[in-house]
């Protein structure tokens, strides 16, 4: 969401694509749906699942990467910052 506010005006996202480390949550899934944005790349989903399904049901293309170097980025993210991590991650 901060991406898409600090873009600017762009006046349509109908032409962009999102790049993340993570599988986007239901809330950004939500902001890429509400924003009509076609594509998103992900660097992998093995850390955090994310909405996946959510926002293809809504048309977009998701693409995830499954890299192991953001796998492994984000193994360390979590092991030497565990309450930043846990701040917004929330375990079921």
């Amino acid at each position: 969401m901060d991406c898409l506010n600090n873009a600017g005006r762009l006046g349509s996202y109908r032409n962009t694509v999102i790049y993340s480390t993570l599988m986007p949550c239901y809330m950004c899934a939500g902001t890429i749906v509400q924003f009509k944005i076609p594509k998103v790349i992900v660097g992998e989903s093995q850390t955090f699942p994310g909405a996946r399904e959510f926002m293809e049901s809504h048309g977009v293309e998701v693409i995830d990467l499954n890299l192991p170097e953001c796998v492994e980025m984000m193994q360390a993210f979590i092991r030497e910052k565990p309450e930043l991590w846990n701040e917004d991650i929330m375990e079921e």
